[in-house]
């Protein structure tokens, strides 16, 4: 006969403390909802703004505004492609978690860049692999010591990076061309693997996610030179693009109790689109 003692907590994330960057708007806001909604004591949100429709103050009150909610929201202005910005992340973070320290950090801050192959100007490629890439390299860095505080062998701290199916395959080329954005996800995946190796024993898990099409501000313009919301989901498997429950159901499982032994995976969060070759290779 089996047993699961802890069945009823399996998905629960009661006072826990977790950092999500780019957390003002799309996919971050829906991980720190769903964060919040799960029992977490302190989501820490970052954007580079503060102010206005897309900043950091707007999506902490909206945070803060969940129901039934016994933890709360704080934001904190930071760009998290900038090393120095990311030092000062991580001492305004340790400030707000004392010694419990940061049970989750996820990584979403992203930047991409669609043009033909010989236009795309050298400034792109520093700007997404500064943001994808090497940012999200040191904000694991700088906090190391607040993951390791809080991780355990039978509770580990979490990292989560959120990459990008254009990461496993060869999405967009041409007329609307990714490449290097498409490389730095690819980058960005397997430093999840190798940090899952070099963390695992500090009792820290690495996990990634890879979205595929979810309606935001980052996607809006490849979305619309691609067909829109109804040819993309016409195209899909599934038949719809990606919804906040998708990538907040996913992110809650991997640094939830029920993802403690998952380490070093990449999970797609697609609809299966990234199986349907030739699909999205419109030029």
């Amino acid at each position: 006969m089996s047993s699961l003692p802890n069945f009823t907590t399996m998905f629960s994330l009661e006072g826990k403390t977790a950092l999500v960057t780019g957390g003002s708007r799309g996919l971050g806001l829906h991980m720190a909802t769903a964060f919040l909604l799960a029992g977490c004591s302190l989501v820490v949100v970052t954007a580079r703004k503060w102010d206005g429709e897309q900043g950091i103050k707007q999506a902490v009150d909206k945070l803060n505004a969940l129901p039934n909610i016994r933890g709360k929201a704080v934001g904190v202005a930071a760009n998290v492609a900038d090393s120095q910005d990311i030092v000062r992340l991580a001492d305004e973070v340790k400030k707000l978690v004392g010694s419990r320290g940061l049970n989750i950090l996820v990584c979403n801050a992203g930047a991409a860049w669609g043009s033909k192959f010989e236009d795309a100007p050298p400034s792109s490629s520093v700007k997404i692999l500064d943001l994808n890439v090497r940012g999200v390299f040191e904000l694991v860095q700088k906090s190391l010591p607040l993951l390791s505080a809080a991780g355990t062998m039978q509770d580990p701290a979490r990292v989560l990076i959120i990459s990008s199916t254009a990461g496993l395959n060869v999405p967009h080329v041409g007329e609307h061309g990714t490449i290097m954005y498409s490389a730095s996800k690819a980058a960005a995946n397997h430093l999840g693997r190798n940090l899952a190796v070099e963390l695992g024993p500090r009792h820290i898990t690495s996990n990634i996610i890879a979205p595929g099409f979810f309606p935001s501000k980052l996607a809006q313009g490849l979305i619309s030179n691609l067909g829109g919301i109804e040819g993309l989901s016409k195209d899909n498997p599934l038949g719809r693009l990606g919804e906040p429950e998708d990538i907040a159901g996913v992110a809650l499982f991997l640094c939830s109790p029920a993802g403690k032994y998952v380490n070093g995976v990449d999970i797609s969060v697609d609809g299966g689109a990234r199986l349907a070759a030739g699909r999205l290779s419109r030029l």
